[in-house]
């Protein structure tokens, strides 16, 4: 008791810090297979009367009797909010259920699920009983909303070019749309149109060979492709799809009708106050979808007619519409859209008013802003977006059009929803991945309702990132966070990972969900963490964003290895031992780095870019080449800085060992490009190990197939493990 004393007197702090040490090693590392133990909130919805509450919650559910499988599934939970009882699921079983909407009374709750194959809405009466099947389109069915008497249902629908033009209903001329499917050899779409007569014969007249190729394109014998955009994630798609909007009655038998016609995308639609309904939609009728790249916002009535254009500008692109409960205003967002090379914006956010619908404003609040909610006296305008680290919800009072910030860049709000009295949202922190919350219309007295990850996460000992900052070549604040191993003990030395997002205009920081487990992994296993948010990172502003502009290498290299070197003076950091890794673009960061930095002692680039010249033809990401480079690869001047910033160009100079990793389904950065890095370096006879996943596409370390995931963080860990461990 003597030492006792003299700790609480010498130091109070250090003798806290000393029980939150001894509490640690009394707790568990983050496993790999933790990954299957996260639950997160998704989408909120407040019931009208602001008693009760829906949200979805996204598991991770084992496979039975097949080791090691695992599948996702969403549903639903309902909540108390005057009794304040623990959330009760309110669907169950192997058939996911999301986007749920409530009826105006409060009665219902309309939702999607999946019936032979195809998404459906059901509707799920709250007084009790079974949810039944709304819809039973042959496209499916999506993204419900009630109208405002309750007596309708508004949804979209997604279908294919042939689906377009056999549809009697929605085309029934069987027209054809007026811009060119580009097909060489013809001056107009008639070849879409072959006479039924005609019946395929691969040796008759060319009219029958043209149907004899037809045929053998139906059937999937062949693929013909004369789109622009014709790499989707995982598969090339030579039909284009339409996004369609239908209204249904909101009763059983009903017969859904469409609201919408022709060969355009429409979507993100609502109900108005007034019972009318707003869209976005595409912008020109003349332009081919794939080359037209701006949007305008319109209203029209129920039944389809009185369309008129409430938001068009010829150099932007309008979404999020959403009308104030008083029918007064219209927030939306915006960004230029790009039409031209090297136009690079963010989303901004703005409001008209109804009365003067040639003035919109445009905030001046530099950030990009998603997830537009009115207050239900319409007198602000709730939002949130991602910042310096966090994703903070904001504030902006009608009444001055000052953005207010209502949450700390700690944590990441990833769905809110407001009713009368209070907010209910999602929080991400480090200390819980994912909760549902509560709290006063300002984000204040803040109480948690639900409770899926706090049990498992309270056994295991984390670690938490401290924030740092360091002043660039340019004169930009460059934010960074260290992250200590889990298991710290004192005089011994940790190799330090540098790990980088993609994007380039992603953003790490405590309040993004994403990275929660990789990082917490990797500290679990006794490596210290740093991560940067380098020039051309989302969240610090537009000029931040454009910063790497024809610069993808050199000058965001020096951001995130400067935040390294500052990492490697902490006293516990073994600066023999450092190692390297980021995805997508970080994916090529990691290999521009060893090809210019040879600190590291091994080096694993996953699906990223490496051959700027040759990815405008490999990924449906191809838009990127002329946003930062200014051109094309024909272009000299512009082929001259994608070489310049290509890492394939210094790939003699890569002497790091290098595991390289790509999903065999990657059509957003192509496969190609890491085959390309890996054969030159199996060539240059250097240390290189390269996996594909198969079937895995881009997506594979957030939605993918979850025993890849695991196997991808394993993969990680055992190949740092050969170079740098103990």
């Amino acid at each position: 008791m003597k030492h006792l004393s003299v700790l609480l007197y010498a130091g109070p702090l250090f003798f806290i810090l000393s029980i939150a040490e001894g509490l640690a090693q009394t707790k568990e590392k983050v496993k790999a297979t933790d990954l299957t133990r996260i639950a997160t909130v998704g989408t909120i919805a407040i019931s009208p009367s602001g008693k009760q509450a829906v949200y979805t919650l996204n598991t991770t559910e084992a496979v039975p009797d097949t080791k090691f499988e695992y599948e996702y599934r969403t549903h639903l939970y309902l909540v108390d909010l005057e009794n304040k009882k623990e959330p009760q699921a309110l669907t169950y079983g192997a058939e996911s259920a999301s986007q749920p909407a409530w009826s105006p009374d409060g009665s219902k709750i309309a939702f999607v699920r999946k019936a032979k194959d195809k998404n459906q809405i059901f509707v799920l009466p709250l007084s009790g009983g079974e949810a039944w099947q709304l819809t039973r389109l042959d496209y499916g069915a999506g993204s419900p909303r009630w109208s405002p008497d309750g007596k309708t249902i508004l949804f979209s629908a997604g279908l294919s070019m042939s689906e377009m033009m056999k549809d009697s209903i929605i085309n029934p001329k069987k027209e054809l749309p007026a811009w060119s499917l580009e097909k060489p050899g013809f001056d107009d779409n008639s070849f879409v149109k072959p006479a039924r007569d005609i019946k395929p014969n691969p040796d008759g007249s060319l009219a029958e060979i043209r149907a004899f190729l037809q045929k053998d394109t139906e059937d999937k014998k062949a693929k013909v492709i004369n789109r622009l955009n014709f790499q989707a994630e995982s598969t090339t798609q030579p039909e284009l799809s339409f996004g369609q909007l239908y209204t249904i009655e909101a009763k059983q038998d009903a017969t859904p009708k469409p609201l919408t016609r022709g060969y355009y995308n429409y979507g993100q639609a609502e109900w108005t106050p007034d019972g009318r309904i707003v869209l976005v939609t595409q912008g020109d009728s003349l332009a081919h979808p794939d080359r037209s790249l701006r949007s305008r916002i319109v209203r029209l009535n129920a039944d389809g007619s009185g369309w008129f254009t409430l938001l068009t500008d010829p150099t932007r692109t309008f979404s999020q519409p959403g009308f104030s409960p008083d029918g007064k205003y219209l927030a939306f967002v915006t960004s230029l859209a790009p039409i031209r090379p090297a136009l690079l914006d963010q989303g901004h956010v703005g409001v008209v008013n109804m009365e003067d619908l040639k003035k919109p404003i445009i905030s001046d609040f530099d950030r990009s802003a998603g997830n537009l909610t009115w207050a239900k006296d319409s007198k602000a305008l709730y939002f949130s977006a991602s910042a310096n680290g966090g994703a903070p919800a904001y504030r902006m009072p009608m009444s001055t059009g000052k953005v207010e910030r209502l949450t700390d860049f700690l944590f990441g709000i990833t769905d809110f929803a407001v009713s009368g009295k209070e907010v209910l949202y999602a929080k991400t922190e480090v200390a819980n991945p994912s909760e549902l919350y509560r709290a006063d219309l300002s984000f204040k007295k803040e109480e948690q309702i639900s409770h899926h990850n706090t049990d498992w996460v309270k056994t295991r000992a984390l670690s938490y990132p401290e924030k740092r900052t360091l002043t660039n070549s340019e004169g930009q604040t460059i934010d960074y966070w260290i992250m200590k191993p889990t298991f710290m003990q004192s005089g011994k030395k940790y190799p330090l990972l540098l790990e980088m997002h993609g994007g380039p205009t992603a953003m790490w920081g405590p309040g993004e969900p994403s990275m929660w487990h990789e990082f917490q992994f990797f500290c679990s296993q006794g490596y210290g963490i740093v991560y940067a948010n380098p020039r051309g990172s989302g969240g610090y502003g537009v000029d931040f964003m454009k910063a790497n502009y024809r610069d993808w290498g050199t000058g965001p290299a020096e951001d995130v290895l400067a935040a390294a070197t500052e990492a490697a003076k902490e006293a516990w950091v073994d600066t023999s031992r450092q190692v390297i890794t980021g995805g997508s673009y970080a994916g090529y960061l990691t290999a521009w780095i060893v090809g210019h930095d040879n600190r590291f002692k091994a080096a694993f680039a996953q699906r990223g870019v490496y051959e700027l010249t040759t990815f405008i033809g490999e990924g449906n990401a191809w838009r990127l080449v002329p946003g930062y480079f200014g051109g094309y690869p024909w272009e000299e001047e512009a082929a001259a800085s994608m070489r310049a910033n290509s890492p394939q160009t210094f790939v003699k100079n890569i002497n790091t060992p290098l595991l390289i990793k790509h999903g065999e389904n990657d059509l957003r950065t192509g496969v190609i490009q890491s085959e390309l890095l890996y054969k030159s370096l199996k060539i240059l006879g250097k240390d290189v190990e390269y996996v594909r996943m198969p079937g895995a596409t881009h997506e594979l370390s957030r939605s993918g197939n979850t025993r890849q995931r695991i196997d991808r963080i394993l993969r990680i860990y055992e190949f740092f493990e050969r170079y740098v461990g103990n």
